[in-house]
């Protein structure tokens, strides 16, 4: 039986430090990460991809507020500009994919699957929103639109002069469709899914599920997607090769195989970027405690290469 990975692309897989992000641009780049991901590929494994969706969603946002305020056009809520999102970017690496394979004279379908993610309404994190998302606001814009909806929590970005609207990132719990994306990768096609983190939802009432504003971070929600189709590796790409400590320090050291343990003091020594390399670790962390096998942070660039990245293994 083919081994069954869990890929997720990093940001700069859709788009890079300097860039517009024009269709063009964003293409490019998911043209270049996905020849990356034709080594796992000729390798025989199953794939589902996922990726982030941030720049993405910001500009969804501010096309929002520029409609809504020049023409009137209803503003969407963020679990919509979610889904948004989802479609189009899966669209953007279905094609180039496909592309690649026919190329190569490989055969396999190639589905977008837009999906949602369940969180829990009293996950701690909606008592403290941290997520900035949308666009820069006045503090007089802001005093207005707190009139309006005084639920709404925005926070002052002193390096930029303006206020933002912040949102929670709860943590994922189910993976919506979990058993139709592992039957299908199974079976060869290549799914995309759980795009920026997933679509948070919550139960409104019993049965009743309902979009709700948070934002849900994308390796977690990788990781858990693995564990929870029981996937045998998961990757986790991102701009470096490996994971490092002292990272930009002259004591900087390269990371080849982590414990979990090990994994775990480096983050409580605050040894990674929580809003960087953190997360990736503690997804890997999560999978391989679940029971995962293999658990890479790396490079695209180094997909398919003996010994690439930093491995977080169960024991050494």
């Amino acid at each position: 039986m083919n081994k069954l990975a869990v890929v997720a692309l990093g940001g700069n897989a859709l788009l890079r430090a300097g860039q517009k992000g024009t269709i063009d641009e964003q293409e490019e780049n998911v043209l270049n990460t996905c020849r990356n991901l034709l080594e796992l590929i000729k390798q025989g494994y199953n794939l589902v991809i996922t990726h982030g969706n941030g720049p993405q969603v910001g500009n969804i946002l501010l096309q929002n507020s520029a409609g809504a305020e020049k023409y009137g056009v209803p503003e969407m809520p963020l679990d919509i500009c979610g889904a948004y999102s989802q479609g189009f970017i899966g669209y953007m690496i279905e094609q180039q994919l496909r592309n690649l394979l026919e190329s190569q004279n490989i055969n396999r379908d190639i589905l977008t699957l837009v999906t949602q993610v369940l969180v829990n309404k009293s996950d701690p994190a909606f008592q403290n929103p941290t997520k900035p998302i949308g666009p820069y606001y006045s503090k007089e814009q802001v005093d207005e639109f707190l009139k309006i909806n005084p639920e709404t929590v925005y926070k002052e970005d002193k390096n930029r002069g303006g206020w933002r609207k912040v949102v929670a990132s709860p943590k994922p719990n189910r993976i919506a469709n979990r058993k139709s994306i592992e039957t299908l990768a199974r079976n060869g096609q290549i799914i995309i899914a759980v795009g920026g983190g997933g679509i948070p939802v919550f139960y409104k009432e019993p049965n009743v599920l309902q979009g709700i504003d948070a934002v849900i971070d994308k390796d977690l929600a990788s990781s858990l997607l693995a564990q929870q189709i029981g996937a045998d590796e998961l990757y986790i790409l991102t701009d470096v090769p490996k994971v490092c400590l002292n990272y930009g320090t002259p004591e900087q050291k390269n990371l080849d195989v982590v414990t979990v343990a090990e994994a775990k003091q480096y983050i409580l020594d605050k040894q990674f970027g929580e809003g960087s390399m953190a997360p990736k670790v503690q997804a890997a962390r999560e999978f391989i405690k679940a029971g995962g096998k293999v658990a890479i942070i790396t490079a695209s660039s180094e997909l398919g290469k003996l010994n690439a990245g930093t491995r977080i293994v169960l024991n050494k």
